[in-house]
């Protein structure tokens, strides 16, 4: 079996193939990923798909294709999509913690001696993320078992594997805690060490969560293999009606009619009905409710002759034309009779001849529009004049 020469090879080929590898990963709980799909999203290139599959990256069972399970558990792990709870690797840390302790006082090595702690430090820190992710797997297993196992028996055989499991969790977190309280207090008073004591603050944090998520999920399992066995109980008593039904003696052998008439249970009694009526304006008006009509006096067959009401004749005055005219002003034709005049701008638009009657008023709106349209063809003085109360600055047209 070949494998990747260095880290940088590794990196450079899962990146390359991202989208087969990405593609693979989603469907890795059907195990039918065709060899052709994985054709596909590698550009054709045979070459590239027997690359990976001598790196052992994937694996192929006939025409089939899956990611190898060490770069599966790898991915999964990371991601956290990982459904299967490992406690023996806790176990496995806390005897390797162990072992480091009892290297770290036999060395007298100062630079082998930090090693040890290095390791013990990692470790710990391995504890408390494996402990908690174990946590969220079991809760999400729970879950996941109870709403989508078919099989009653292994439902309730899942969920209590899954109870084991919770109970070997808390063993190991009971013995976590006693390790580093303890367990090895002559260690951890002589490891003076400040990242050390940070780390045990952070473990005893998340096995003190992982308690309380622990004493969550056992309700949950209580509960939910008590819904199992209701659901089982109710199942048996309709197979043991069904059998006496069958044999026609469900009358003799049982009182279920007794049952019955004295149970004044909701679920017996016939639904309700709510007549809704509707406003004669909509019945009128409303597309929907002319067709609505028309069908049920189609069923009813009652010989009356529904007939849509007519609109009234439109009156000829409402088709008239009318036409109606508005005078505008041109502002470029007042600008260039300015320009050619000898008259200051506001003058010259007090005095203009316009089309229309224009008011004083209206004459100042057309002398501040002429100023902002035209100001590079105006010269903007800073004198002012005043006339009917009104201030306005003097204006002439820019020599050329």
């Amino acid at each position: 079996m070949n494998t990747f020469s260095n880290i940088k090879e590794l990196i450079t080929t899962l990146n390359k193939e991202e989208r087969l590898i990405s593609a693979m990963f989603k469907e890795r709980k059907s195990f039918n990923y065709k060899y052709d799909y994985a054709l596909e999203l590698v550009d054709n290139d045979d070459n590239r798909l027997q690359r990976l599959l001598n790196r052992s990256v994937i694996r192929q069972n006939g025409n089939n294709l899956e990611i190898d399970d060490l770069f599966l558990l790898f991915f999964e792990q990371v991601m956290d999509a990982n459904e299967e709870i490992n406690t023996s690797y806790i176990n496995e840390n806390l005897e390797n913690v162990k072992q480091n302790i009892q290297y770290y006082f036999n060395e007298t090595n100062e630079q082998r001696k930090y090693n040890y702690l290095r390791k013990i430090k990692a470790t710990l820190r391995n504890i408390g993320n494996t402990t908690l992710r174990n946590v969220v797997d079991l809760n999400r297993n729970v879950d996941n078992t109870f709403k989508t196992e078919p099989n009653y028996k292994n439902k309730k055989a899942k969920l209590i594997h899954l109870d084991h499991k919770r109970k070997d969790i808390i063993k190991l977190i009971e013995q976590t805690g006693k390790l580093v309280s303890d367990g090895e207090v002559t260690f951890f008073t002589m490891a003076t060490d400040e990242e050390l004591n940070r780390i045990i603050v952070q473990l005893k944090m998340k096995l003190h969560k992982c308690t309380h998520n622990l004493i969550e999920i056992e309700r949950q399992i209580i509960d939910f293999l008590n819904q199992i066995q209701y659901q089982n109980n109710v199942f048996e008593k309709l197979r043991q009606i069904k059998y006496l039904k069958d044999q026609f003696i469900l009358e003799t052998s049982t009182d279920f009619r007794v049952v019955l008439n004295s149970n004044n249970a909701v679920i017996f009694e016939p639904a309700p009905k709510y007549s809704l009526k509707l406003s004669l304006e909509y019945l009128q008006s409303a597309e929907e409710a002319f067709d609505s009509i028309r069908k049920i006096a189609k069923k009813i067959n009652s010989g009356v002759k529904i007939l849509r009401p007519v609109a009234e004749k439109i009156s000829e005055e409402y088709l008239e034309t009318q036409i109606e005219e508005e005078i505008q002003i041109n502002l470029e034709e007042v600008k260039n009779g300015f320009v050619a005049s000898g008259y200051t701008l506001f003058d010259f638009v007090l005095n203009y001849n316009f089309a229309k009657a224009v008011s004083f008023d209206d004459k100042i709106t057309i002398y501040c529009q002429l100023v902002s349209q035209y100001e590079n063809v105006f010269e903007i003085t800073d004198k002012f004049q005043e006339k009917e109360n009104t201030e306005f600055a003097i204006v002439y047209p820019k020599k050329s």
